[in-house]
């Protein structure tokens, strides 16, 4: 699989790091995500990982990132963007 860099311009070192994260779990295969568990992985809140996933799922064109569902924490479902 070919990867694209992540641009980091205009994005904060929050946002960074979730692109960062996102890029090696989707590698092997990942496609849905808890903010819960993404916290837990990258030592942020639930609630700094829910508002910058909705930043970055209008502006990141690496990853397509939509809120999927709600259960006992945010689902995401990730998709790597066909470039």
């Amino acid at each position: 699989m070919i990867t694209t860099p992540i641009q980091t311009t205009g994005y904060n070192e929050r946002q960074i790091r979730l692109l960062e994260y996102l890029d090696n779990q989707v590698k092997t295969g990942k496609n849905f995500f808890k903010s819960k568990f993404i916290a837990r992985d990258t030592g942020m809140s639930s609630k700094e990982v829910g508002t910058n996933m909705g930043l970055l799922a209008e502006s990141c064109t690496k990853f397509s990132i939509q809120k999927y569902s709600y259960s006992n924490s945010t689902t995401w479902l990730i998709t790597a963007s066909q470039v």
